[in-house]
């Protein structure tokens, strides 16, 4: 179990933590489309597992047909709580423990959590210790290249040491903590970062085609993509097959697309029922008719349903 990740075929391809997108439905779609792909949960407060908190314990749910292998992402600042954060993911069967060290939302760093943990390496190493004693699951970080300024010598002592403390594997966004997603990704610092490693090191951000994973593989051991998957699931297909020297012919037309979208709301609305499910789905939706004509018009209906059906109904509109 804690070679789960040396033991995967490379280069993986994995699915990014999205906070309100990377649900399970939108991870089983995913998989529907590339079986090969590794998904991670939203991330997730640790503090809310160690409390048993209801709302943080629905989120970290996963289908287990669908979603295997999955990773769980967990997000905190106190050892203590990634401990029982880690028992009970153990318990509930995911695949592997992520921690985050990454995420620039200014709630989140002001809180001490995700990115700012980068101010404090030695409460890194703690945390990521701590989680990787307290369970048999292979542990790995997501953090980024920096906090306000690029330094690579100390990005690169970080990530020594945060895999002296146990991690398995580190995904590196190309960006500091201070540009969020402004700005283009620094993928030169990962490479550098991986030359220095012994663990599988990933990379991540501005992956939105095939071509761009090509270009930026490089002696990396994956890719993770995000934003980019957003109405553009098969987004995912094509990365690996390009990556892994086989074909993949996406849908080309809204008709052939369809389907895949009415499957992401049915999916949803399967573990969140239909009121919940079809209000979470909007956001969704408005950005399935992206570029299309009449795109504005129908938007605005689209971010108004309340069931399927009415949904449905508008987006067939488009093929008709």
């Amino acid at each position: 179990m804690k070679d789960f990740w040396k033991k995967l075929k490379t280069p993986i391809i994995a699915l990014a933590p999205m906070a309100g997108y990377t649900d399970s439905a939108y991870r089983q779609l995913i998989k529907s489309v590339c079986n090969e792909v590794i998904c991670f949960t939203e991330f997730t407060s640790a503090d809310g597992i160690s409390y048993a908190s209801k709302k943080t314990l629905e989120q970290i749910q996963f289908n287990a047909q669908n979603e295997h292998p999955i990773v769980a992402q967990i997000f905190g600042k106190h050892p203590n709580h990634f401990v029982k954060a880690a028992k009970y993911l153990e318990e509930i069967g995911v695949d592997a423990i992520d921690i985050n060290m990454g995420c620039p939302a200014r709630k989140v760093f002001s809180s001490d959590h995700g990115s700012a943990i980068l101010k404090n390496p030695t409460l890194a190493y703690e945390i990521v210790q701590a989680t990787n004693e307290a369970t048999k699951l292979a542990v790995s970080v997501k953090t980024r290249i920096g906090i306000d300024k690029i330094d690579s010598d100390f990005i690169i002592n970080f990530c020594k040491n945060i895999a002296k403390a146990g991690a398995g594997l580190i995904t590196l966004h190309g960006r500091t903590a201070k540009q969020m997603y402004t700005g283009i990704a620094n993928w030169e610092i990962i490479y550098e970062v991986k030359k220095n490693l012994n663990i599988p090191v990933i990379g991540n951000g501005d992956i939105r085609s095939k071509e761009d994973a090509v270009k930026k593989i490089k002696n990396l051991d994956g890719i993770m993509i995000g934003r980019g998957t957003m109405g553009n699931f098969w987004l995912m297909a094509e990365i690996y097959a390009a990556l892994h020297h086989k074909n993949y012919t996406r849908p080309a037309t809204f008709a052939e697309k369809l389907p895949y979208f009415l499957k992401h709301c049915e999916l949803n609305i399967a573990t969140k029922g239909e009121k919940i499910g079809i209000l979470e789905m909007r956001k969704h939706l408005a950005s399935y008719i992206k570029g299309i004509p009449n795109a504005s018009e129908l938007r605005s209906k689209l971010v108004r349903v309340n069931t399927l059906k009415e949904a449905e109904e508008i987006l067939k509109t488009v093929v008709m």
